[in-house]
């Protein structure tokens, strides 16, 4: 098996949605997911793109993901928000989100960017013991909120 990391194309976003739309029944949220295709290629494709991906393929099928956007901290200055990883059901444990995850570090360094946030679901053993190999910090001090207007 032979896994490419390379950079999302917009012909991806088809693609990336539906991997999208799996993580969001693995983590029993399936009727979250409302962004649009349009939406989404727009936001990553567009004149201003907000964020940027890169993608785990083999033989030209996509199986993962990683899609992250850059965050300011009045503290700290910019940081990479990893928003999603994500390797499909039947070829995780193939060391895909390895690649994916080494590859985002890589491009933080590129971009002088000296922190790579994120969040996990405290359910989620699998993504948390994934992240402690990397001696990720984990923060139980802070609250998620969010306000949809």
């Amino acid at each position: 098996m032979k896994i490419n990391i390379r950079r999302a194309l917009k012909e991806d976003c088809p693609r990336l949605l539906e991997l999208i739309t799996e993580l969001a029944v693995y983590e029993k949220a399936p009727d979250d997911v409302t962004v649009t295709l349009a939406h989404f290629e727009e936001s990553g494709f567009g004149d201003k793109p907000i964020w940027w991906s890169f993608v785990a393929e083999e033989n030209g099928a996509i199986h993962g993901f990683a899609l992250y956007y850059i965050r300011y901290s009045t503290w700290k200055g910019q940081a990479m928000y990893l928003e999603d990883i994500i390797v499909t059901e039947s070829m995780r444990g193939k060391k895909i989100g390895k690649l994916l995850f080494d590859r985002l570090i890589e491009e933080a360094k590129e971009k002088k960017l000296h922190r790579i946030v994120w969040q996990v679901l405290e359910w989620n053993e699998p993504a948390i013991n994934f992240y402690k190999k990397y001696n990720a910090d984990f923060d139980g001090e802070w609250v998620n909120c969010s306000l949809y207007v």
